[in-house]
């Protein structure tokens, strides 16, 4: 969800990593690898294709997926893909499925891939944000990296199995997913009803970063293993109602309360904590990063308390000031204040106030421990935390504890082992590394039933194209559109071929 639309964006760090790092810069696609002819026409149809998909406007809200679902049936159907059409009660949210069959002599493999973008603020785009623009080497639009450039990726690969007539041991399943973004119809409620449509034995969904240096050669592929959890907190505090010409002590006044409470916040700095698969990271960071880097990085694998933790992110930091937020969310829980509710009118002083608060927990951290934290932290009773829910706050309290329990995605499967050896051949002077997403996706539906799903941006990225996420003037470069065509052709190859 977007949050350039609101007044107040705070970074609170609780305890807990997430993975992405290293140096980000310069134009994506410059790589080491011989063209290969096939690879540059395949990729040429990727870009093509999402072209098509930008050009659907899926802002959720509303979230509308029927049309985009419709066009992918014109693309599929006709390479004998059995397809499966799945509205949501509310008529807008529709999932695609297309399924190319195998002999079944293994249990199937998934790409799943999310329909629905963010909003734009179209005044601050520089070109139309849906109409699939190519220009300077880049496809730009609303969805371009997050994602339907990974879907135009996941289509175009099965749709080359399928137009090869590759033979195939498993089926390939491509999944058009809804409410990604936000909304009740996602991938969990498709769970529900559908999920012998969707089952798996294992899948690929968004996630991991492919990062590059500065002279555009991929020096890290990142595969996420685990998310973080996200929750979403309300903090409400009251008062009396009054007129705006004889104003009250802001201590009493709901308003008031509710502000002091987030100044608190915004300047907490709880200490860090590391999960192993973040030790590693930020190890095979300090050797890539001598200097500054390495020695802020140590001091943070090594520091026997949390005072010279705290000065080894400081230097990290420093060193690598561009990277700060990204680095940050690796060693801490998240929340960013998204939301405001307060008043009626210019000349009343309201009675009510309420912030709404996205948090990212990391695997292992607890609700119980985080509202008891916010609490500690504002130290005033008066304002009330709880789950920001239509549901009674203990059901909501046991969802988030069964989520919490997700586990982790095994790197011994035949997909992960896949994923690693091809990186390596398309991309041989990157490391493919098992990390957690600082973010979240529509994977839990598969991780909560046992089903491993690896996350992956397939394309490489630098930290413009990162800031665009979300943000105005998406885009991806046409380049390593092609490259990560390449690589999931030949992981469901790999996978999925007699």
């Amino acid at each position: 969800m977007s949050l350039q639309r609101f007044a107040l964006h705070i970074a609170i760090r609780l305890a807990a990593p997430l993975a992405l790092g290293l140096a980000l810069a310069g134009q994506a696609g410059a790589q080491t690898a011989s063209p290969d002819p096939t690879a540059e026409a395949e990729g040429a149809k990727t870009v093509a294709l999402l072209k098509q998909l930008i050009r659907f406007d899926t802002s959720n809200p509303s979230g509308d997926t029927a049309a985009l679902a419709a066009f992918l049936r014109t693309q599929f159907e006709p390479l004998g893909v059995q397809i499966d059409v799945i509205p949501a009660p509310n008529g807008k949210a529709v999932h695609f499925i297309a399924r190319l069959k195998g002999d079944g002599s293994k249990k199937p493999v998934l790409v799943a891939a999310h329909a629905d973008v963010v909003p734009v603020e179209r005044d601050k785009w520089s070109v139309p944000p849906f109409e699939g623009v190519e220009k300077d080497g880049f496809v730009y639009g609303r969805g371009a990296m997050d994602f339907k450039g990974g879907m135009a990726v996941f289509a175009r690969a099965v749709m080359r199995l399928a137009e090869q007539k590759v033979p195939l041991a498993r089926d390939v399943i491509f999944l058009a997913e809804a409410d990604e973004e936000q909304g009740q119809y996602n991938t969990t409620w498709l769970a529900r009803d559908h999920w012998d449509r969707m089952d798996a034995e294992f899948a690929l969904n968004e996630g991991g970063y492919i990062l590059q240096d500065a002279a555009g050669v991929v020096r890290q592929v990142n595969v996420t293993t685990v998310e973080k959890m996200s929750v979403v907190l309300r903090l409400r505090a009251n008062g009396p109602v009054g007129h705006a010409s004889r104003p009250l002590p802001s201590n009493e006044t709901a308003n008031g309360k509710l502000i002091a409470a987030l100044e608190k916040l915004s300047v907490y700095e709880p200490g860090i904590q590391l999960i192993p698969q973040t030790r590693a990271y930020l190890a095979a960071l300090a050797r890539q990063n001598p200097g500054p880097v390495a020695r802020g990085i140590d001091k943070i694998l090594a520091g026997a308390d949390a005072r010279t933790q705290a000065e080894g992110e400081r230097e990290l930091l420093k060193a690598k000031s561009s990277d700060a937020p990204l680095l940050r969310a690796l060693m801490h829980n998240t929340m960013a204040i998204t939301m405001f509710k307060s008043g009626q009118a210019a000349n009343v002083i309201p009675g009510e106030a309420e912030a709404i608060i996205n948090a990212r927990l990391l695997p292992g951290a607890t609700t119980d421990q985080l509202i008891d934290e916010v609490k500690r932290v504002v130290h005033d009773d008066s304002v009330i935390v709880d789950f920001a829910t239509p549901a009674s706050q203990e059901a909501t309290r046991n969802y988030y504890l069964a989520k919490s329990k997700t586990p982790e995605s095994s790197t011994s499967t035949e997909l992960y082992q896949s994923l690693q050896k091809n990186a390596a051949l398309i991309w041989p002077q990157a490391q493919t590394v098992p990390v957690l997403f600082e973010a979240g996706t529509d994977a839990v539906a598969w991780r909560e039933r046992g089903v491993p799903v690896y996350g992956i941006y397939p394309y490489p990225l630098d930290a413009d194209i990162l800031k665009g996420m979300h943000g105005h003037d998406e885009r991806i470069a046409v380049r390593s559109l092609y490259e990560g065509t390449d690589w999931v052709y030949r992981i469901l190859l790999d996978v999925a071929k007699k």
